[in-house]
């Protein structure tokens, strides 16, 4: 049966998150969840996550607000919460153990996927020097949602990749990371290298095959 990872982001009435926090909460989040003790040996969510993790690595993002948040915030998941940009309310992305996609909890199949469409209000800061880089394709057009669950597929392909060592320093540093869309010029020289890059599938948005998101992290070879 085909798995599927969920997260929701928290989209209240007067507090929406801005667009890069969102995607980089999200991609924080899978990181969270691949790292917990939980997810792996004799945890409690080791069977789904290694289910999950042998077939297609699919995600999902929703949105909740009110009793819907306070209700996916009562099922067994982590939330992860953002830094907050531009006066912007920071994202709470909550992610939770994967599950068939016929079988995701009701408290989560009844939300929506639209309605995740952020935008930021400020100009975003200069990456500090040695955070890992999720490089977005500046020819797409996705959604807030959609991006979400790309940048969460970057992140954990850039996790797979690195040494146990480079694992422990980004789960020390509380896996710190930017998104940031790259110039065409820049995507260019990106798709010469050897880091990880998101081929999606095509099943919403985008056409199957599109390359979405590039990993770029300090102990990735290029």
């Amino acid at each position: 049966m085909e798995q599927v990872l969920t997260l929701v982001v928290r989209v209240e009435k007067n507090a929406r998150p801005s667009q890069t926090d969102a995607l980089e909460t999200a991609a924080r989040a899978v990181l969270a969840i691949l790292a917990d003790e939980r997810s792996y040996g004799e945890g409690e969510w080791a069977d789904a996550m290694t289910a999950w993790q042998d077939h297609r690595i699919r995600k999902i993002a929703k949105r909740a607000r009110g009793i819907e948040w306070r209700r996916a915030e009562a099922l067994p998941g982590i939330t992860v919460t953002g830094h907050g940009t531009g006066g912007e309310a920071p994202a709470e992305v909550r992610v939770f153990p994967p599950s068939g996609v016929e079988d995701v909890p009701v408290e989560l199949f009844k939300l929506q996927v639209s309605g995740t469409d952020f935008e930021d209000t400020a100009e975003l800061p200069a990456v500090a020097a040695g955070v890992p880089v999720l490089w977005i394709n500046p020819a797409l057009e996705m959604s807030s949602g959609k991006a979400m669950a790309q940048c969460g597929h970057a992140a954990q392909l850039a996790w797979w990749a690195l040494p146990d060592s480079a694992r422990k320093e980004w789960q020390a540093a509380d896996f710190t990371l930017a998104v940031r869309t790259a110039t065409p010029a820049q995507w260019t020289d990106l798709l010469a290298t050897n880091l990880p890059v998101v081929q999606d599938a095509g099943f919403t948005e985008i056409a199957p095959g599109s390359k979405t998101v590039i990993a770029d992290h300090p102990q990735l070879t290029r």
